[in-house]
């Protein structure tokens, strides 16, 4: 039944299958994407062999492996998946297309398939997602990933990035009931609304940012819980996650916060302490939130050198 938790942390979507509740982010490693917000931030030493941060994941015990066609680094991914050892029945990857793709229609959509299933070495995806909802397109995009499901290229088809009015305008043509949608939620940006309505919808919901890239970690709130459980301030908000089942991306290059971050499993926050992380939502982090949202659903298509009124930008979203 949708959204049961499984023995084994998988938590149960819409279609049936199990989506493991903790997975393994592969954003910049290995290559930075020249339009990213933090282009200038390397996401690892140099010293460091990408594909082995990888392995090393997987061996930890990661079994949801989240890419993308933005990252750029899908080949060297997909060498890591042929190494691990790990069969791939027993891996959950997830992959995104661009909205340079969504917005250049079905033949663009579907060669990027083509090259990220080549590139990750795998003969089918467990999800794909539109990466980012482009106003006009990614409609119909949506429905070119319908195809690629009848195709059995993918198994099941995901949201990322979608607003309640985004998913609104996709609900009159849908054929195929999306699984998931990875926005980013945690504590510092607890949108309660969008959250509850698509839980509503049976839409799990994937959480990019999850631990807030680590910049919250001395908040006193997350440090007294910390203590408390004798855990650290990662694996609080990881847990803050699981309890709300929300499936958590994590990302890290370092080994030793790899099984601290999968470790979320042994201990249970009170329903005060949920309340009180509830609360840690301020009116810039949703300000923040707004504004890459409008830049991102527009990011390197045509669209974003057009004026704003001229963009398709919708004038009112569920933004909490």
């Amino acid at each position: 039944m949708f959204g049961d938790v499984s023995g084994s942390h998988g938590l149960t979507l819409n279609d049936g299958s199990q989506h493991p509740l903790v997975g393994f982010g592969t954003y910049k490693i290995g290559f930075v994407p020249a339009s990213s917000n933090t282009a200038d931030q390397p996401g690892h030493a140099p010293d460091q062999d990408p594909k082995e941060i990888i392995k090393d994941a997987i061996a930890t015990g990661y079994r949801y492996i989240d890419c993308a066609q933005f990252y750029g680094n899908e080949a060297m991914v997909g060498r890591a998946i042929a190494e691990c050892g790990v069969a791939r029945s027993d891996l959950y990857i997830v992959s995104k297309v661009w909205g340079d793709k969504v917005y250049e229609g079905r033949e663009a959509i579907l060669a990027q398939l083509d090259q990220t299933l080549s590139d990750l070495q795998v003969k089918y995806l467990d999800a794909y997602l539109i990466h980012w909802p482009v106003p006009g397109k990614h409609v119909a995009a949506y429905q070119v990933l319908e195809e690629a499901h009848t195709a059995g290229k993918i198994k099941a088809i995901g949201l990322s990035n979608y607003t309640k009015e985004d998913f609104l305008e996709l609900l009159p043509v849908l054929k195929v009931q999306p699984v998931v949608n990875q926005i980013e939620i945690n504590p510092f940006l607890w949108r309660k609304n969008t959250f509850d309505f698509f839980m509503e919808q049976q839409i799990a919901i994937q959480s990019y940012r999850a631990l807030r890239q680590g910049k919250e970690m001395e908040h006193p709130a997350i440090v007294a819980m910390a203590t408390k459980y004798a855990k650290t301030a990662a694996q609080v908000l990881g847990r803050w996650c699981i309890q709300r089942k929300v499936i958590v991306v994590a990302k890290t290059v370092r080994k030793a916060r790899m099984v601290e971050n999968f470790n979320v499993f042994d201990f249970q926050l009170s329903d005060e302490e949920m309340g009180q992380l509830d609360s840690l939502t301020t009116d810039k982090s949703i300000d923040d939130f707004k504004a890459l949202y409008f830049k991102c659903v527009v990011r390197d298509t045509p669209l974003e050198a057009l004026p704003l009124p001229d963009q398709g930008l919708k004038a009112v979203i569920t933004h909490n």
